[in-house]
């Protein structure tokens, strides 16, 4: 079996009409989707981010999850090879009903975001007829 390369994806910019009142370029984070049987988890790249630095809404059924870099820490660097810009990011995703909102969470660890999306339980019981 011979090793995969890994190809460079190119970063995309966000084309998202929101107004926004910092004056900065958004990116689309890279994002993993995975199911279980008792939830969705949504992974995020976001690299230069910290956890202080993201800022998680849901407004109906849409999530919207946005993380800003500090462009303090860049003042002054003229870069010698980048593969990609900086900037912050932005990624908005429209749950479905099976999704128990109450219970949504999420953990950051070193530039990776990862979003439980817990599914409602099903419930049954027997109705009686009067």
């Amino acid at each position: 079996m011979s090793p995969q390369e890994l190809q460079l994806q190119e970063k995309q910019e966000s084309t998202s009409k929101d107004e926004s009142t910092r004056l900065s370029r958004y990116y689309l984070p890279h994002v993993d989707i995975h199911e279980s049987s008792d939830a969705l988890l949504v992974t995020l790249e976001m690299p230069g981010v910290d956890k202080q630095s993201i800022d998680i809404k849901l407004k109906g059924r849409v999530l919207t999850i946005t993380g800003n870099i500090n462009l303090n820490n860049y003042e002054g660097l003229e870069p010698v090879y980048t593969e990609y810009d900086v900037g912050n990011y932005t990624r908005s995703f429209t749950l479905s009903s099976d999704t128990d909102s109450e219970q949504i969470s999420a953990t950051m660890n070193d530039g990776v975001l990862a979003v439980t999306l817990p599914k409602q339980k099903e419930t049954s019981r027997k109705i009686s007829v009067n």
